[in-house]
């Protein structure tokens, strides 16, 4: 019995996996599966690779029907009940906002007032087309850009944690970029998974990950951010509502059984703030989140 240790590089980040409890050769096979479906996660969400179903979709925007992957076609199909479900907070339809505030590959920047009133125009789930089905994505307005950024971690993580599954792992812990944890099985010593939550100026906070809720989602303003004149600092997580970096809450917590779950909730949450809290328990039973200022 001995521990193994992979890592990737995806989706602008670093994703790590730890596996254990078993033969490493075997465990090292499945890790290596598991992240390779990370990539094949990425390949398919990012809106950078021309070759992607996200980026196939935005340019053909205001045009037919796409065809994509039926995975894909499944996951925006929850991202348009997620986004009627978080009132508004949680919106993949996002991107002309992240481009006029400079956030598509840089670190943002004041946005000119009339460049986000066009962006706003071309902002809204009721403009995401999805036939599950059929498998086909539609962006009813030429100029309308998904972006998959809220989401995108949570999603590959738990399609590496199925495959990590099937190969019957007992025990593994699997994050990206730190902001996206799941954990599979619990430690030899212990019932559930201790995680720091980190807030910068604070010490961190523990959360328990178990099996009913071995998924842990974070958002936050600190990052990919800028300061304004104003002196406050402005993140890259946007208000869809406003067309304009939210102030809520410097970050937020989610944790619940899915990593896909985990990281779209804790953006509607960062959006909304502290008083969304009940609301997102009540809407997503086995789901809990908190603020911190």
């Amino acid at each position: 019995m001995s521990e193994v240790a992979l890592a990737l590089e995806a989706m602008a980040t670093r994703f790590e996996l730890v596996l254990d409890g078993g033969d490493p050769v075997r465990l090292r096979a499945a890790g290596e599966e598991a992240l390779a479906e990370v990539a094949r996660a990425e390949a398919q969400l990012s809106r950078f690779r021309a070759t992607s179903d996200v980026a196939a979709v935005n340019a053909g925007a205001g045009g037919r029907p796409v065809r994509v992957d039926p995975r894909v076609a499944a996951l925006l199909a929850g991202c348009v009940a997620l986004a009627r479900l978080t009132d508004g907070a949680f919106d993949v339809t996002v991107g002309p906002l992240v481009r006029a505030w400079g956030f598509t590959d840089a670190g943002g920047a004041p946005a000119d007032p009339a460049a986000v009133v066009r962006a706003r125009a071309l902002v809204g789930i009721d403009g995401l087309e999805v036939d599950a089905t059929g498998s086909t994505i539609r962006l009813a307005r030429a100029g309308m850009e998904l972006d998959l950024g809220a989401i995108g971690k949570g999603y590959a993580i738990d399609r590496a944690v199925a495959v990590l599954a099937e190969h019957d792992v007992p025990r593994a812990l699997l994050h990206g970029g730190t902001s996206s944890v799941h954990c599979l099985g619990h430690p030899v010593t212990a019932g559930a998974w201790t995680v720091g939550w980190s807030v910068p100026g604070a010490p961190p906070e523990a959360r328990r990950l178990t099996a009913a809720r071995p998924a842990l989602g974070v958002s936050a303003v600190h990052g990919r951010s800028f300061r304004g004149a104003d002196g406050r600092r402005w993140g890259h997580v946007l208000d869809p509502r406003r067309g304009a970096p939210t102030q809520a809450a410097a970050s937020a917590c989610v944790v619940g059984a899915a990593s896909t779950l985990c990281d779209a909730l804790s953006t509607a949450l960062l959006v909304h703030g502290a008083s969304w809290r009940d609301t997102l328990s009540a809407r997503f039973p086995g789901y809990e989140g908190w603020t911190a200022a």
